[in-house]
């Protein structure tokens, strides 16, 4: 078989910002500390990073003046990075085996349900948007093995807490790891897993163009050609917060290749779902600002003469995560 149609670029070691500790810190804090007393070192070590992570700020306040329509404050660039902190919190509980409450949206939660009865391994897509990072344990919680396809850095306690919190459920495929990227995404397809794949950053070379915020956009578009090589089912889900601690999972509609059509007719229907997907991410963001988590450029915007299927595109481009 050819090689999978997935890249990477082996990229230098990546960490989380932030002291080495803080993951630790946090967990604990969070198993001996009440709630309510919590919240004022929680804002108070809120405003330290909002003063020490002077890149997530910079492209913080360019978003956040963008998506507002106003020119963003450090008040607002506060607020982004503390909703990214709550979302940090609920990953350590979940890490540490607290039952998460989630629930579906109304729309398309048949076709999501439909799916997850048939026990069909399929291409669950998302973004670093609300609790979508979770993806893949609420999936592992509703009886699928899940191969998550993520960027490994130093200094991440959660996702090692979380990897070993769900055992054979669960494991992952590392982008910045070339040598092994391929195969891993292959075994995993073949003995039958899913994957969760986060389809906003630049870690493909596969990647196409389209509208979003006002440009035609680069975005990763590998999945579809996955999905149209294994022939398996995409569905995109997106996170949003449901109160306290609990998550609304909101589903995309079914994209299925047909064995009947060319691979070219395939993906120019792919590339109409995923127009159709971001479409709805957009309506999404606006309604919820502060919950986009990409403190880092927008994905960058196409070349005028680059087709819908933008082959060779550097794939280090918005590499990173959130401050953590």
């Amino acid at each position: 078989m050819n090689a999978l149609p997935l890249t990477s670029v082996a990229h230098p070691k990546f960490r989380n910002p932030g002291p080495t500790w803080g993951y630790g810190a946090l967990t604990q804090a969070q198993r001996i500390v009440p709630r309510w007393l919590l919240h004022v070192p929680l804002v108070i070590g809120t405003w330290a990073a909002v003063a020490l992570l002077p890149i997530q700020r910079w492209h913080s306040r360019a978003y956040l003046t963008g998506i507002l329509g106003r020119p963003a404050g450090l008040l607002d660039v506060w607020r982004h990075f503390f909703a990214y902190l709550k979302f940090l919190l609920l990953r350590l509980r979940v890490a540490r085996g607290v039952e998460a409450r989630c629930a579906l949206t109304a729309e398309y939660a048949d076709d999501f349900e439909d799916l997850m009865r048939s026990g069909e391994p399929a291409l669950f897509g998302t973004f670093h948007f609300g609790h979508s990072d979770l993806l893949g344990f609420l999936l592992a919680r509703r009886g699928r093995r899940v191969a998550m396809v993520r960027l490994r850095v130093a200094n991440s306690g959660d996702t090692e807490l979380l990897e070993r919190h769900f055992g054979d459920a669960v494991s992952f495929i590392w982008v910045n790891e070339p040598d092994n990227l391929l195969f891993a995404i292959k075994s995993a397809i073949d003995r039958g897993d899913s994957l969760a794949m986060q389809c906003d950053r630049m870690f493909s070379s596969r990647t196409a163009a389209f509208h979003f915020f006002g440009e035609r956009r680069l975005f990763p578009f590998a999945i579809y050609h996955l999905a149209v090589m294994f022939q398996r089912p995409v569905m995109f889900c997106i996170g949003l917060p449901d109160g306290p601690s609990g998550t609304r999972v909101a589903p995309s509609p079914l994209f299925r290749p047909d064995p009947a059509l060319d691979r070219t007719e395939n993906l120019r229907r792919a590339h109409a779902h995923f127009q159709g997907v971001l479409g709805r991410l957009e309506d999404l963001v606006r309604r919820h600002p502060y919950h986009w988590f990409n403190f880092l450029p927008h994905n960058p915007v196409a070349p005028a003469e680059a087709p819908a299927d933008a082959r060779k595109t550097p794939a280090t481009a918005g590499v990173g995560r959130g401050p953590s």
